[in-house]
């Protein structure tokens, strides 16, 4: 599924391909909105967390929206598609290129001084992958969600917070902070948030220039916890577990016993964990438990 690395390195590609050329044809069998219009030139072409945007010089905006299963792919003229034409949902041919959305759920044009009007885009948080986003914002947009009682996890993947964070990258940032994905993101401190947000941007970053995603560079695959659903966690060795959660059921990868900072689950403090290792020295440095060993 793509993230904000993945749509950044595409509208790389296209920009190189695609800007200051005039377009020969449009194709998009379910779009919404006028089409672009043959002769007109491509100048900008955006990415922002998973939304990629492609604007002529006539003020049309091409406005297309990844989710879980859109791509963009980059084909010479002529070349034969990778996928099948009924997985177009737009098509953009130059005189050298085309370039060819597959599967995108969001495929839409406007001009320019609407791009608010409709409430499917909204305000967009700040994009992690743009080495001159402000994080400051991040962290403010973090600390002031309208909703304290949501779940970090989800707030992760909330693109009006911020831009560039997909299913993957939400478990590995959860993992690397220790931080439970059953956290209330009305519970961050400060510190918790420039943490989560520091941490996000730094991995997706180092990120941007190959297709292989790397968070930790020890762990085969190098990944610590997506996809190693019944293995050890590289920090604490307990097992990691996989659960589907929130409103499309995406699968979320934790290790239970060394994420559990902000665990609400854990208020109790009557309530004894497992004799795990993580757990007993979790509990021991808690502040009231380290002023009964003193």
């Amino acid at each position: 599924m793509p993230e904000g690395d993945t749509i950044h390195r595409t509208a790389s590609a296209l920009r190189t391909a695609l800007i200051g050329r005039p377009t020969v044809r449009f194709d998009a069998p379910r779009l919404v909105g006028p089409s672009p219009q043959a002769g007109r030139t491509i100048e900008d072409i955006v990415s922002h967390g998973k939304h990629l945007e492609i604007r002529w010089d006539d003020g049309i905006i091409l406005h297309t929206h990844m989710r879980m299963t859109g791509s963009w792919h980059l084909y010479r003229t002529g070349e034969r598609w990778r996928r099948p034409y009924r997985q177009l949902r737009a098509s953009i041919e130059t005189d050298q290129w085309v370039a060819v959305c597959f599967n995108a759920p969001v495929v839409e044009t406007y001009r320019e001084p609407d791009r608010r009007r409709h409430p499917g885009m909204g305000r967009l948080g700040p994009d992690l992958c743009d080495v001159h986003a402000d994080l400051g914002q991040v962290v403010n947009l973090l600390l002031s969600y309208p909703d304290p009682d949501a779940r970090l996890r989800d707030v992760l993947l909330d693109q009006r917070a911020m831009c560039g964070v997909g299913n993957v990258y939400r478990c590995e940032v959860l993992w690397a902070t220790e931080l439970s994905p059953w956290a209330h993101v009305g519970d961050l401190s400060h510190r918790d948030a420039v943490l989560v947000v520091n941490t996000a941007a730094r991995q997706l970053r180092a990120n941007l220039h190959h297709a292989r995603r790397v968070t930790v560079d020890d762990v085969p695959g190098g990944l610590a916890v997506y996809g190693r659903n019944g293995q050890g966690c590289p920090r604490c060795h307990d097992t990691i577990e996989v659960r589907r959660v929130g409103e499309h059921a995406r699968l979320l990868y934790w290790c239970p016993g060394c994420q559990v900072r902000l665990d609400p689950r854990l208020a109790d403090d009557t309530r004894e964990m497992d004799p795990h290792p993580a757990a007993s020295k979790y509990l021991a440095d808690l502040p009231w438990r380290r002023a009964d060993a003193g």
